[in-house]
Order: C-alpha cells, then sequence, then structure tokens
C-alpha cells in the first residue's frame, strides 16, 4: 500500500498552495477538500467511474486509489465531519497532517471572502479537537507544519514533511506554473492567491476589518487563539 495522506487545515492557511506543490511533483494522486465537497453536494468522484456518496465510501475511495500510488488529500474543517469522531477506527492506516496560520490575519481573511462566516467556521477548535482525535486512534502524533515557517522555509518545511508522509522530496516541485488550476475549479474564488502564485510566497495582504477594529472578529480572536497556541505546541 503506498501512503494515503491528509492534510487537515483551517480555511486561509495556503494549504491550497501547498496541494499546488504537491500536484507539480506529478508522482501523487491529488484531491482538493473531497469532504466538504461531499458535505455541501452529497457526492464527491474519485477518478474515472468511482463516486462516493458517504463518509464512509470516500475512506475506502481513497485508500483503495492508494493501492495504485500514493494520495494527498487536501482538507479544511469548515465542517466538522462528525462521522470521523463516530468512527475513529476509519483514521488509522492514513498519514495525517495538519497545517496553521496565525489566526490575526487569518481570520480578517476569511471574513473579507465570507462576511457570514460563523465562529465554528474559522476552524482551530475544530482543528484541535481532529487532532487529538488523530493522535488517539494512531497511536501516531500527527506533524503540524506553520504557514509562515513554510513561506520562510519551503525547501525545509517539504522536506520535513516528505520524510514523515513516506514520499521522496523533490525541490523542483517547490516552483509551479501560476494559473486556475481544475482541482479548485468548484470553489476558485478563495483560491485567487493561490492561482496567482508561482512558489510559496509571504503575502502581505490589508484588509479593512481585523480582529482590531471589529468587535465579532476579535471574539473569534480570542476564542480561537488558545486552540491554535495547542497546536503549534507541536510544531516540529
Amino acid at each position: 500500500m503506498n501512503p494515503l495522506i491528509i492534510m487537515w487545515a483551517h480555511s486561509r492557511s495556503a494549504s491550497t498552495a501547498f496541494l499546488r506543490m504537491m500536484i507539480e511533483r506529478g508522482d501523487v494522486t491529488v484531491l482538493h477538500e473531497p469532504f466538504l465537497a461531499l458535505t455541501e453536494e452529497g457526492a464527491v468522484p474519485l477518478g474515472g467511474q468511482t463516486t462516493a456518496r458517504s463518509e464512509k465510501e470516500l475512506l475506502a475511495g481513497l485508500k483503495e486509489l492508494a493501492r495504485v500510488r500514493p494520495v494527498f488529500v487536501k482538507e479544511v474543517l469548515d465542517y466538522e465531519y462528525a462521522y470521523l469522531f463516530d468512527h475513529p477506527g476509519e483514521l488509522t492506516g492514513i498519514v495525517h497532517t495538519f497545517i496553521v496560520r496565525d489566526p490575526r490575519p487569518t481570520i480578517s481573511s476569511h471574513y473579507a471572502i465570507k462576511p457570514a462566516v460563523t465562529r465554528a467556521e474559522i476552524g482551530y477548535e475544530r482543528l484541535h479537537r481532529l487532532f487529538e482525535l488523530v493522535w488517539s486512534a494512531t497511536g501516531r502524533r500527527p506533524l503540524v507544519l506553520r504557514t509562515e515557517r513554510l513561506v520562510r522555509e519551503p525547501a525545509k518545511v517539504a522536506e520535513v514533511f516528505c520524510e514523515y508522509a513516506g514520499l521522496p522530496f523533490l525541490p523542483r516541485a517547490l516552483t509551479w506554473d501560476s494559473g486556475d488550476r481544475p482541482e479548485w475549479r468548484r470553489t476558485r474564488r478563495w483560491h485567487l492567491d493561490a492561482s496567482s502564485s508561482a512558489g510559496f510566497e509571504d503575502r502581505l495582504n490589508t484588509y479593512p476589518d481585523t480582529v482590531d477594529n471589529h468587535p465579532a472578529l476579535k471574539a473569534f480572536y480570542d476564542h480561537h487563539l488558545p486552540f491554535y497556541q495547542r497546536l503549534i505546541q507541536h510544531d516540529f
């Protein structure tokens, strides 16, 4: 069995740029947010004639794909995915990794795209709960990557990721041609930065609404900061 790798993320964490690097490798089957698509649309294609219509079918289908070659899944915690908590045994046999970004710019970025975002959708609490579940279910501490270190030391972070995941490190995959990708076409408006990138970049975007001037965003920040701090305690 080849490795089946899932990168769990909160939205606006640069996880799509990481997925773009995995596409550039060329030796890995890459899926973009299949749990999200399944939750929102009721079905998700897995290539060929295979379509998953439940989380159980999705996980089984991913493991079947890994029989052919390594599989990388990027998934965001905009939803809780209760099935995973009800069936923790399904998480075994999977390489679990997590990526987190400082919540201060993340919350502003999320709000700029989705002003109706809820506190839960910001995602850090869900991410931390899943981190603890995965560690308990698999007996292996999941790898935690920080976005800030990824953009500062992309080769180092990618090398650590590959070692953890059981993949060869391919430096050539750290850069790519900019442009849209079919993998994220369904949610394109969320991935404009990734589409315009040609590598990992520290983008200093500014937003009119921030945790410093918007009471609701400040409340989001105060709630999620402790979960972020717990997660980064496990940063490599």
